[in-house]
């Protein structure tokens, strides 16, 4: 085993000690570019000769440095047809918790595709001394220079240097990269399995006297609004703040007034630090991070996280992002609300973290490390529980603090991500609280809590969400594979847990490390959460699984572009989905989950009554950068707008306004709204001017449309031989079935209960499938019965039974219609009959997706128009991101393009629906507020295509008008679908109204 390196426990060797970042004004030389390039099936690379400085390689492929191998096109340099790995085993690969190589720590099978590496580079006459620093290398990298082995390291996510003696002139550089190594059994993070040299390769001119390492102390007073500021470096060295008047030397304390860092209020003060050979940015911010009586505070307030989990992704990249797409990333989460990352599940590219800095986020940084594979034997050689793995563990830390510890933006350390327990744990926080007193650590899994200062869960329910609000959750408790939490009784203490450590525990803050699993269309019920997380001081908030889905830009056999996932791969083990699971798709298209979030995140809480309410729950901003503006807008159109008149709200303080008369008086238009809307006074770095931070709505009563009237003048229900006629619908006498409504053919309508399940609608494995349950019932395969069709007095009365196949339940329902003005009036009733627990679910309560008509219409139908909730697609537990009013889409873009065909494009609180097209009579639609779906495939289509490009439009256009369709949750990962967002099996009555125009 001699040489192995890659097989051992030791984080590597030869590297120079970790350092700060830091943006220097030495020089320094990219080596990012195009590298020569050499695949190999094995560790042994392509021999012992590649790194010699003469070694010919002009035959090698062309690779770009930063990427991951299995995503570039190898184009050989000698000619020779282009590789592409996607879609092979040998490109990447996707695992949610199960580790890709045979479980056997520290070794890895022979099978281990390695690059060989090699640059030739110029280095200038006065370049002097240099350090050779890669960002980021997955997940085990030898170096040699000028033919000497310079040392290796893991730590895919974390950056190493090595002391890089370069000539002047020509310089060879060559890099052996494993894609497996005993590296690999401490990076199980829920994520592609991506090789390669990954970040930036940087060589930094490092003159005599230059400054190899400082640490920033900056603490701040709340209390007296007193800064107190050190510098400590590696040399002697001068700081230098300007704005502050400051000039000393490091390891002096000074303290003055200074306005403090928080993410909504991003305070910088910059500045050099200087020595005889080398100056250094400062980017200093002010803050305080405290446990507080069991409260999470910072700069003497309570903080609440609004956040989310973020990995690093790109649809062509991988992990390789540019500068521009992190500025988008955080862009985009300011302007939904979002304002703290958790750096799921290892520390980003050093840039972001700059970014997070100015923009203002406030940052969980997780040390790269996960075991979760071990759960598949019991954690009986879980690395943090083992003294061989110690170093490699001690190392992860050491370089994740040491390069981010001069960041403001980071409030909080995270030890690892579903590691379970171990004595490791122990010892790193140890070091942490020697090192880095000034932040608060965290960590999950290890149900002692023993070196966390949060307690904390993922996926809890409601129910127990509040109780540990109230600190009244129960002992004890049982833990899913992703950590949810299965409510019951109080249970004996978990092995190895004191009832000390419990009572320490009990008093700890709680922090909602991930929840509201935002896989395919979800999640819903984040304002349910947040009602819960706003009502406890205990509760700091939350992180929403996740930031982006990881699909990867790819094209089929026909040419057609898709999303490619794990299940596009012929290998095992497979992480199904599940890297389908942001709140933005892999292209960074915003999700209508986005405006959800960003609804339920708001800081600026505004209710409008009978007098509008406004708060501020801002962490320490006051309201003077905002504008308050109200606008009323009656059947889709502006009738009248001004400004409100609102004094300054202090942080944690509320006012109330009165509504402005000329807002009042248009409320009494038609389908009047009334919106109030907290804007940004002028631009700032992440929004323009005007940008809405917060909103709300108060909606006017339905003004009855004099021109309708219930009933028709007499007569006007008639039949003549087959067709029936009620007012100016017909339809077929033998099966009651709708045949036109005045000039437009229509067709329908059928009782609908099913929807194509969405991803969260499959659950995680057994637990909560409901789409399992509904496949079990025949939910997907209804046949319908017209039982009896007749007149009453003016009323066609139809009655009748839908039923799956097989199974003896069912639904039985009476369709009545009467003439009502122009149009008419539909009123349906639907019972449940029969035993619907006959199936293998006989211990579960059969809920069906929906209670409503399907009509099929002409292919022409190309446009709705509506008034209810928009212009997003909306569900009962997901709508108050989505405002009231007047919207107009075509048919085909209110379908949301979710990678994986599923439900998609409801939209609830519907008054009315007009449905158009060239050559057609328009199709309109009102009543008591309804459900509606407009599309060019059935729910049977939807769900049987695998891939976007499989649903085709056909002659129909497909039209769903409900009386109810459940929630979309946030099961797949999470809890069940609270009841209140489930269709009850109870009796049903509601009604439509049906014309043409």
């Amino acid at each position: 085993m001699t040489g192995r390196y890659w097989e051992s426990t030791l984080p590597g060797a030869g590297r120079r000690a970790p350092r700060a970042d830091a943006v220097s004004d030495a020089a320094v030389r990219s080596l990012n570019g195009v590298w020569r390039f050499r695949l190999s099936p094995t560790a042994a690379g392509t021999g012992d000769g590649f790194f010699a400085t003469e070694f010919d390689d002009t035959d090698w492929d062309a690779m770009r440095v930063p990427s991951h191998w299995v995503l570039e096109e190898f184009t050989p340099l000698a000619g020779g047809p282009a590789r592409r790995m996607l879609g092979t085993e040998e490109g990447p690969l996707y695992t949610n918790t199960a580790y890709p190589i045979p479980l056997d720590p520290p070794y890895v099978s022979t099978e281990n595709p390695t690059g060989d590496y090699r640059l030739v580079f110029e280095v200038p006459d006065d370049f002097g001394a240099a350090v050779l620093r890669f960002q980021g290398v997955d997940s085990c990298a030898k170096v040699w220079l000028n033919g000497e082995e310079l040392g290796w390291s893991t730590g895919s996510r974390l950056p190493f240097e090595f002391d890089a003696p370069v000539r002047a002139g020509r310089n060879v550089l060559a890099v052996r990269v494993h894609r497996w190594s005993a590296g690999t059994y401490l990076e199980d993070q829920d994520m592609w399995w991506l090789p390669g040299i990954f970040r930036d390769v940087e060589l930094l001119a490092r003159p005599a006297g230059a400054i190899d390492d400082h640490f920033v102390h900056a603490d701040y007073d709340p209390v007296s609004g007193v800064g107190t500021l050190r510098v400590d470096a590696s040399v002697d060295a001068v700081v230098e703040i300007p704005e502050l008047g400051i000039s000393m030397p490091t390891g002096q304390t000074v303290a003055f007034p200074v306005e403090p860092w928080s993410a909504d209020t991003p305070r910088l003060y910059r500045g050099t630090l200087s020595a005889a050979g080398e100056s250094v940015e400062l980017a200093i911010g002010f803050r305080r991070v405290e446990i507080v009586d069991g409260v999470f505070v910072v700069n003497g307030s309570p903080l609440t996280f609004r956040g989310v989990n973020r990995h690093e992704h790109h649809p062509d990249t991988g992990r390789t992002l540019d500068r521009e797409t992190m500025i988008q990333d955080i862009v985009m989460m300011k302007r939904a609300n979002i304002d703290s990352v958790r750096t799921s599940h290892y520390p980003p590219h050093p840039e972001f973290l700059r970014l997070c800095d100015e923009y203002g986020l406030w940052v969980v940084l997780e040390v790269d490390l996960e075991t979760h594979g071990f759960i598949y034997e019991g954690w009986e050689h879980n690395p943090p529980a083992l003294p061989e793995w110690r170093e490699a563990i001690m190392d992860r830390l050491h370089r994740t603090v040491e390069r981010d510890k001069n960041h403001p933006s980071i409030v909080v350390w995270s030890l690892a991500n579903e590691s379970m327990s171990g004595d490791g744990f122990t010892e790193m926080r140890r070091w942490l609280d020697e090192r880095d007193p000034s932040r608060v650590v965290l960590y999950e899994r290890d149900p002692s809590y023993r070196d966390s200062d949060f307690y904390s869960l993922m996926y809890p329910s409601l129910e127990l969400l509040e109780s540990i609000g109230r600190r009244e959750e129960p002992r004890g408790g049982k833990l899913s594979m992703h950590g949810m939490v299965f409510d019951g009784p109080d249970e004996p203490l978990p092995a190895g847990v004191t009832e000390a450590e419990e009572e320490r525990r009990r008093g700890l803050p709680f922090l909602l490390v991930e929840y509201a699993h935002a896989m395919g269309n979800g999640p819903g019920g984040l304002q349910d959460y947040w009602r819960v997380l706003r009502s406890y001081d205990r509760l700091c908030g939350g992180f929403v699984w996740e930031w982006i889905d990881h699909g990867i830009n790819a094209v089929d056999a026909e040419g057609r572009a898709f999303i490619l996932q794990s299940e596009d791969i012929d290998y095992e083990p497979r992480g199904g989905r599940f890297s389908l699971d942001g709140l933005v798709l892999s292209d960074r298209t915003p999700k209508p989950a986005l405006a959800e979030l960003a609804k339920a995140h708001e800081v600026i809480d505004i209710e409008v009554g009978e007098r509008v309410r406004i708060a501020n729950e801002r962490h320490a901003a006051d309201t003077s950068d905002l504008r308050f503006r109200w606008s009323v807008e009656a059947d889709g159109r502006s009738v009248a707008d001004g400004l409100l008149d609102v004094p300054t709200i202090a942080r944690g303080e509320r006012v109330e306004i009165a509504i402005p008369d000329a807002a009042a008086s248009a409320l009494r238009a038609t389908d009047a709204v009334l919106t109030v809307e907290a804007t940004l006074a002028a631009e700032t770095l992440w929004a323009p001017e005007g940008h809405v931070i917060a909103w709300a709505q108060k909606i006017a009563a339905p003004v009855e449309d004099a021109v309708r009237r219930t009933g028709n003048p007499a007569g006007a229900t008639s039949r003549d031989g087959d067709v029936i006629r009620v007012g100016e619908a017909s339809f077929d006498a033998a099966t009651g079935r709708l045949l036109g409504l005045g000039d437009l053919q229509i067709d329908g309508p059928w009782i609908d209960l099913y929807r194509a399940p969405t991803e969260n609608d499959r659950g995680q494995g057994d637990n909560n499938n409901l789409a399992a349950v509904w496949h079990a019932t025949g939910l997907h395969r209804l046949l319908h019965r017209v039982d009896d069709v007749g007149l009453d007095g003016e009323r066609l009365v139809v009655r009748g039974r839908t039923a799956p196949r097989t199974h003896p339940h069912g639904v039985t329902w009476t369709m009545t219609w009467v003439p009502d003005g122009d149009g008419v009036r539909l009123e349906t009733s639907v019972d449940f009959v029969g035993p619907w627990a006959d199936t293998p679910y006989k211990h579960r309560d059969i809920w069906v997706p929906r209670v409503g008509l399907r009509f099929a219409l002409p292919t022409a139908a190309d446009r709705v128009a509506w008034f209810g909730r928009g212009p997003e697609e909306t569900y009962v537990d997901s709508v108050q991101g989505a405002r009231v009013g007047r919207f107009a889409r075509t048919i085909d873009s209110v379908q949301t393009p979710y990678p994986i065909p599923q439900e998609n494009g409801n939209h609830t609180q519907t008054r009315w629906l007009d449905v158009s097209g060239e050559e057609m009579a328009t199709l309109h639609v009102d009543g008591d507020p309804f459900d509606f779906t407009a599309r060019r495939w059935t729910s049977e289509q939807l769900e049987q295509a695998r891939r976007p490009s499989d649903l085709v439009a056909g002659d129909r256009v497909w039209l769903n008008i409900d009386h109810r369709q459940q929630g979309i949750g946030s099961a797949s990962v999470g809890p069940a679908l609270p009841e209140q967002y489930r269709v009850p099996r109870e009796h049903t009555v509601w009604s439509v109204r049906l014309s043409v125009g």
